[in-house]
């Protein structure tokens, strides 16, 4: 038998729900034999850092809320049954024709690389950026016409991943707004 092409192609999904349409079409997956036809169910994820009583709590986030990566063949009862699927208002850029005919768009490849590859990107950002910065402590700015100068961290924004460094410049501190990759500890 030979290899059914697929294609990966978005699913709109109601805004929060998307881990519930993504195991629900697993179940239909798994129930109806669909293995051959629909191979990968994702939903893109990053990971936020947060601080929660003086400690450093990761939390999965959805990276484009509502929707639903799915790689399929769309033949047969395929499109029917996604678009049945408890939460899915349908396929990205379907028409009224388009659903009377079972048509969808699939994501053109460099799409499909594009945020498949901003996941992983976001994955390594993540195990790079492990250091953790508290306020108080002397660091050293790297990067930007300040390199070099040595400062004190006033506040960190882990969501924006940035510090207020407070630097000494001609005697007078000022406070200057740096990524995470512009300073290292002392």
């Amino acid at each position: 038998m030979s290899e059914i092409q697929k294609e990966w192609y978005v699913v709109r999904a109601i805004g929060g729900k998307e881990n519930k349409v993504k195991e629900y079409i697993e179940a239909e997956i798994r129930h109806n034999h669909l293995e051959d036809y629909i191979s990968q169910v994702l939903i893109p994820t990053e990971k936020v850092y947060t601080i929660r009583n003086g400690k450093k709590v990761s939390k999965e986030k959805v990276s484009y809320p509502g929707y639903v990566l799915v790689e399929a063949a769309l033949v047969g009862q395929i499109p029917i049954i996604i678009r049945n699927t408890p939460n899915v208002l349908g396929f990205l850029g379907d028409t009224k024709e388009d659903s009377r005919q079972m048509k969808a768009t699939p994501l053109r490849p460099q799409e499909v690389s594009r945020i498949l590859g901003r996941v992983d990107e976001m994955n390594e950002m993540e195990e790079e950026s492990e250091v953790m910065f508290i306020v108080g402590e002397a660091v050293k700015v790297t990067d930007g016409p300040f390199s070099s100068f040595q400062g004190t961290i006033e506040s960190v924004d882990d969501e924006r991943k940035k510090l207020t460094v407070s630097v000494k410049i001609f005697g007078r501190k000022t406070p200057m707004e740096l990524s995470f990759t512009q300073v290292e500890k002392e």
